[in-house]
């Protein structure tokens, strides 16, 4: 669902779309707060209805032990971000790394729920690599300005918005 706001001249970072009504621009967000912190049990909600999966070393939630993945506190621009990834490009999504303590620090970070981790699959990075613009570093960046960066073993990803926010993944 949308709602309207009209342009204040502060952007509205889960933009979806943008139109001038009565010579007024205006623009048009998702209703959740872009900065909008879930539980753990909120974002393995939305994650399982797109067909995400998730994994841990550790077998665990525990978002304070490194060896687990937690999405306790992550932004719903995030998880929207990740579905909205999973929709467009059509690919298994498993996601190895959320919230949990063991990241590096800053302000755009796993503990401050801009970031989570992916496996790596083919499908995946031919996506990311074939959609997106190179950046430089092992680095690609989204149209929305989504960074996906190559990391090793998995794709380190820092969601500013959540990149369109498609409505259903495709089958």
């Amino acid at each position: 669902m949308l709602r309207r706001t009209a342009a204040t001249g502060i952007g509205v970072v889960m933009l979806a779309a943008g139109a001038l009504v009565g010579g007024a621009a205006t623009t048009y967000a998702a209703t959740s707060a872009p900065l909008a912190k879930l539980s753990h049990a909120q974002a393995t909600g939305k994650f399982r209805a797109a067909g995400i999966s998730w994994s841990s070393s550790g077998g665990c939630a525990d978002r304070n032990n490194a060896t687990c993945t937690s999405f306790d506190q992550i932004n719903s621009a995030t998880v929207d971000g990740v579905i909205t990834l999973r929709g467009a490009s059509g690919c298994a999504i498993n996601l190895t790394g959320g919230t949990e303590t063991g990241h590096a620090d800053g302000t755009y970070s796993h503990w401050n729920g801009y970031k989570v981790d992916f496996g790596l699959s083919s499908c995946l990075s031919n996506y990311i690599t074939g959609t997106f613009a190179s950046i430089g570093g092992s680095k690609w960046k989204s149209g929305s300005g989504n960074v996906y960066y190559k990391e090793g073993n998995h794709w380190d990803v820092t969601y500013y918005n959540c990149g369109g926010c498609l409505a259903a993944p495709r089958q």
